[in-house]
């Protein structure tokens, strides 16, 4: 098991005492995740011990665990994410809005389910909402709008899909097959207080707790930092029985950009992906009446950092991602031993091929995958991965979701056509080539 020098540490813990002691948080617990495993963790304020195993509430890390639930469903068959909502759960005013739309808070939802605040109140059925076409404030697909409410719609379509609760769908299909046991809808075993922070002076309130009903899947779970922490390890990609690689892969790319967040960036499938000194950060913050929550994971580096604290506001929004670069800066990841694989194509479809006069080249991953780039200048880089009739399906970039079809004398990749030379007058080239060639 990887374990940290002391002075790493060191670093680490005077970084989450400073964030306990500057947000005035009743209690703070902090980690960082490497090579599949919580390395080293910290407590600071008023938490019991062993501090790894209090709950705390998660918030809208929830929204993530819904999403893996929904995508489940795709994978399977049972829904698409182009399907419209009034397919799989008839009669809300959302109904011509997708599945996709709402898991990447782009269907134009209102953000918050009518009546009272849902996160201090106990929450009813999805009837008792009362939804109304007032509760769409945007046209599908306008812009990114963070939607509660998306999310609880979303939460019963996993129930009506299933014909189970969504508390019992998402304990026995996400939380317990990741290992993460100490993961509840109510508090159980050994649970912080949440409280409220006086602005202007140093006492509490305690915040209510309540189950949701229908708003559940927006924010409803407790768990503890080694539950957390195995939820990071999924994130890096030990997605084991629970979700495919490409899947996980799908729930990172943005579909949506929240321009008006804090931290800006983008939002995939149920994930925030963030930027934070120069890297791509993928994972989810959560908020609750008395708590504040937060897993990122740096996958290019293969870190990832957990943060718990009970306390309705105040947080320190910087925390992650500083124990992410704190991490990388005194301790960076040795990452994998190279070795040989054998090639999954033949050699003769890689190396140089020409969009016009533009270089470009085809090398094949360790992955399996093809990666199509600019050669020596910048170009439309996309990875693609083999398909059973022999073509080739992007999946990032700008020929994200294009067919491509190589042999050794031609790439077709939509209508782009890529020779062995520059302009060949033996290839189809669009527009054709003049008999004198280059002069």
């Amino acid at each position: 098991m990887t374990t940290l020098l002391p002075a790493t540490a060191h670093q680490l813990l005077a970084r989450t005492a400073r964030a306990q002691r500057d947000s005035r948080a009743p209690g703070l617990v902090a980690g960082v995740v490497r090579d599949g495993a919580l390395v080293w963790s910290a407590a600071r304020g008023d938490v019991a011990e062993p501090h790894t195993d209090v709950q705390h509430r998660i918030g809208s890390i929830t929204k993530t665990v819904t999403a893996v639930a929904v995508l489940r469903l795709r994978d399977e068959g049972l829904l698409g994410l182009d399907d419209p909502l009034e397919r799989h759960l008839p009669g809300t005013p959302l109904g011509d809005r997708t599945v996709g739309q709402l898991l990447s808070h782009t269907a134009g939802a209102t953000s918050e389910s009518p009546g009272q605040w849902w996160e201090r109140t106990p929450g009813g059925t999805l009837a008792d909402l009362g939804l109304v076409d007032a509760h769409v404030v945007l046209g599908a697909g306008r812009r990114f709008h963070y939607s509660n409410l998306g999310y609880g719609l979303l939460g019963e379509l996993v129930a009506a899909v299933r014909g189970r609760s969504w508390d019992d769908v998402v304990r026995d299909e996400v939380l317990l097959p990741l290992g993460m046991r100490r993961t509840t809808p109510r508090p159980s075993g050994t649970a912080a207080t949440g409280w409220g922070v006086h602005p202007w002076a140093d006492v509490l309130h305690p915040e209510p707790e309540h189950h949701h009903g229908a708003m559940a899947p927006a924010g409803q779970l407790w768990a503890t930092l080694e539950d957390l922490a195995r939820f990071a390890a999924f994130l890096l990609g030990d997605t084991g029985d629970v979700l495919s690689a490409a899947t996980l892969a799908e729930m990172a790319t943005p579909a949506g950009y929240d321009s008006d967040s804090e931290a800006g960036g983008g939002y995939g499938l149920g994930l925030q992906v963030l930027r934070a000194d120069g890297r791509v950060l993928l994972g989810h913050g959560g908020s609750m009446p008395g708590f504040l929550a937060g897993v990122f994971v740096d996958r290019a580096a293969g870190d990832g950092a957990v943060t718990m604290r009970n306390a309705t506001s105040g947080g320190d929004g910087g925390l992650v991602g500083d124990l992410l670069r704190l991490l990388r800066t005194h301790e960076p990841a040795l990452g994998g031993t190279w070795a040989p694989s054998p090639a999954a194509v033949d050699l003769a479809l890689l190396g140089p091929w020409y969009w016009g006069p533009a270089p470009y080249v085809l090398r094949l991953q360790g992955d399996g995958l093809l990666h199509l780039d600019g050669l020596g200048r910048p170009g439309r880089a996309s990875r693609f991965r083999p398909e059973p009739d022999g073509t080739w399906r992007g999946l990032d970039g700008y020929f994200a979701g294009e067919s491509m079809t190589v042999t050794p004398d031609l790439l077709v990749l939509a209508t782009f056509v890529f020779t062995r030379t520059p302009y060949d007058p033996a290839q189809p080239v669009p527009g054709g080539t003049e008999g004198g060639g280059w002069r």
